[in-house]
């Protein structure tokens, strides 16, 4: 049986992603501090927040990992899935069930399986599928495009929905290297995991006016995405999500391939 699918977008790359009666969310962000600010607006508090099946985390960066934030989170047994820099991070925040993976390992979350993808961002970074009821999520995190992923159709039949990094985040003292796919490649990946619909993220972020002068550059619109999928991926589905805005995918629509 084919379950419904939703996605809301809570801001950034913080979704909550549910499957039937599960509910996954992925790399909290729920505060701002100096050089980091969202840029948009939070959907939701953590208070807010329906009760959650699991959570993922694909790196250790504030804005993925805000775990100072989500300790607030009354549930401390909640299964938390992250990359290994992130493992005793969670744990000092008191969550008592982390799940450390490396790329293409699973584990399952009742009738879930979440598995590591590779990822290649600033700092160690996995990204995640998340699979179920008959769907398939895959979801990037801030990840550069990078050969591995060009597997991904290899390992996985079809992608319900895919959410993909799209502002191209560059460090400025690091003579602008780019550590977050942009625009045009989140494109080509479209065309490669040919997702029944993709759904950009992680492009209102902001360092400030000082950041965004000295730190980083980025380009903040996600309509350059949309663009770039017409061009490199004809006749894929693209879809910008608002914070708090759902997509939902009924069990009798299926992804195309």
């Amino acid at each position: 049986m084919t379950e419904p699918l939703t996605i809301t977008r809570i801001t950034h790359s913080c979704h909550l992603i549910q499957i039937g009666g599960l509910t996954v969310l992925t790399d909290p962000w729920f505060s701002e501090r100096a050089f980091y600010h969202p840029g948009e607006p939070v959907a939701l508090h953590v208070a807010d927040l329906p009760p959650l099946d699991a959570v993922l985390i694909t790196h250790h960066h504030y804005d993925h990992c805000d775990l100072a934030a989500f300790a607030a989170y009354a549930d401390k047994d909640v299964p938390m899935i992250v990359a290994g820099p992130v493992a005793a991070k969670a744990r000092a925040a008191g969550f008592t069930s982390v799940r450390v993976l490396g790329p293409w390992q699973a584990t399952a979350v009742k009738d879930l399986t979440v598995t590591a993808a590779p990822g290649k961002h600033a700092v160690y970074e996995i990204t995640f599928v998340i699979s179920g009821g008959g769907r398939s999520v895959y979801f990037a995190g801030d990840t550069m495009l990078i050969p591995e992923l060009r597997t991904l159709p290899d390992r996985f039949p079809r992608f319900d929905v895919a959410l993909l990094p799209v502002n191209g985040l560059q460090i400025r003292p690091q003579l602008n290297k780019q550590v977050v796919m942009n625009a045009e490649q989140a494109a080509e990946l479209t065309g490669v995991l040919r997702p029944g619909i993709t759904v950009p993220h992680h492009y209102a972020f902001t360092g400030g006016w000082l950041g965004d002068r000295l730190i980083t550059k980025s380009d903040p619109n996600p309509r350059h995405f949309l663009d770039a999928a017409q061009r490199i991926a004809p006749g894929s589905a693209t879809r910008v999500l608002q914070p708090g805005e759902t997509l939902t995918i009924t069990s009798a629509q299926t992804a195309a391939r």
